[in-house]
């Protein structure tokens, strides 16, 4: 009942407008008068747990995806994808999913690729035929394949939280993304076809090439950051924490000597945000960390363990339980907060039932997916909207439709077929 009551604080406050850090801090509170627990005791739980090298990745990989930002990377990635996939009226719709992808590769954030992508893609994609409305709902699912794709500050949370590989979670949600970004894809398609013929600008096969060639070469620094980081990490060069480091200092001189956007004034900026998103998330981790040291205390997980297994008699219904559970909460929640308070309360359900916790952690990325496009909450959707500058009412509807067509067959394969999330890391030897 105490751990209902927790949750239900944390609900309330953010529904009120009370800032998420805040309501975490109800929720401790909460929890701690509930169980009668001393607040000196478990504090200490929770400024150790965040005394981690892991977490040094954090504002490093947030202030690359500032700098990707500001430097210019993104309008050479966008050049780059649309010579690649074609000027056509559906090819503009791939470029952008295509864009969020590697974006998400490069920064692991969903609301820099939003102010990134957007800006850069709102205006060609309505003189290519597209209503505003449906640009803002494809780049607000786009966007969070920074969820997906790794580098993923969301994956990087869940592997602190529930004490697992950084680089295992990394690999087990790129299947899932690739998906993702398959379906998006073709569902564009489609809605282009409908909508009255794929027409657009379909220059000849030389001409093409050249194009190709062209922005290839001024993409190629910026293409260059997911290879360093990614093939560093798998390859046993360096850990993601380094990883992180090195795309700082990686992104910096491409933006100040090669592509000559970047300023001093843009890197303090860029500092400045990824100072104040960091301070918010290690705020939210120390009262995530109490809360679930409460939990364990008083057998939390154990008993919703059994109260699941009483309840559901087979495994596919307690999944099927756990992935409309998850898309609530993201409905209320931001993903960060998702992953801070569900992973490590139902984690040892998932163990019970023999889900791997790193099949688990692909659950709870593509579940946040759907959540963080559904109201009342869906900070990527409002977000997408302003850039888009149409109304979010408007939007509500394509949005649905994407998610229905989407990204909730995506979660429900991911969930239901695990070789998805777990192939690559057991062929990386993680398994």
């Amino acid at each position: 009942m105490g751990a209902v009551l927790g949750i239900v604080a944390v609900i309330v406050c953010m529904l009120l407008g009370v800032p998420v850090v805040f309501a975490f801090a109800a929720m401790t509170l909460v929890l701690t008068l509930v169980y009668g627990i001393d607040v000196s005791f478990v504090m200490t739980t929770g400024f150790w747990s965040i005394n981690s090298v892991i977490l040094i990745a954090l504002p490093l990989f947030i202030m690359t995806g500032y700098l990707m930002q500001l430097s210019g990377m993104a309008a050479r990635l966008i050049a780059f994808v649309e010579a690649l996939v074609g000027r056509s009226k559906s090819g503009m719709g791939s470029s952008m999913v295509v864009a969020c992808g590697i974006f998400g590769a490069i920064s692991g954030t969903a609301s820099a690729a939003v102010a990134s992508i957007g800006t850069i893609m709102v205006n060609p994609m309505e003189r290519h035929g597209y209503q505003r409305e449906y640009t803002s709902a494809l780049l607000g699912i786009s966007s969070l394949l920074g969820l997906l794709i790794p580098p993923s500050i969301t994956m990087i949370l869940y592997a602190v939280v529930t004490q697992q590989s950084v680089a295992a979670c990394f690999l087990a949600t790129i299947g899932p993304g690739i998906l993702l970004i398959i379906t998006l894809i073709i569902i564009n398609k489609i809605h282009v076809i409908r909508g009255g013929g794929d027409s657009g600008d379909k220059p000849a096969l030389p001409e093409r090439m050249s194009q190709i060639g062209r922005t290839g070469w001024q993409a190629l620094p910026a293409l260059l950051v997911p290879v360093i980081i990614l093939g560093g990490i798998y390859g046993g060069v360096f850990t993601p924490t380094e990883s992180a480091a090195i795309a700082v200092l990686y992104a910096i001189p491409v933006g100040l000597f090669i592509y000559k956007e970047l300023d001093w004034q843009k890197i303090c900026h860029a500092l400045v945000q990824a100072a104040t998103t960091t301070g918010v998330i290690m705020i939210i981790l120390v009262f995530s960390f109490v809360a679930s040291r409460i939990f364990t205390l008083e057998r939390i997980p154990q008993e919703l363990t059994e109260l699941l297994m009483d309840t559901f008699q087979s495994k596919l219904l307690i999944l099927l339980a756990v992935n409309i559970f998850l898309i609530l909460l993201g409905m209320i929640m931001d993903d960060v907060s998702v992953v801070a308070i569900v992973s490590p309360l139902l984690l040892p359900v998932m163990v019970n039932i023999g889900v791997d916790p790193i099949h688990f952690a692909a659950i709870v990325g593509t579940s946040v997916v759907i959540g963080c496009n559904s109201p009342p909450m869906a900070p990527i959707l409002y977000m997408s909207c302003r850039v888009c500058d149409v109304g979010v009412t408007k939007v509500a509807r394509p949005a649905l439709w994407l998610m229905l067509l989407a990204a909730l067959p995506v979660m429900l394969v991911t969930t239901y077929w695990p070789p998805l999330a777990l192939y690559l890391p057991r062929l990386f030897g993680y398994l």
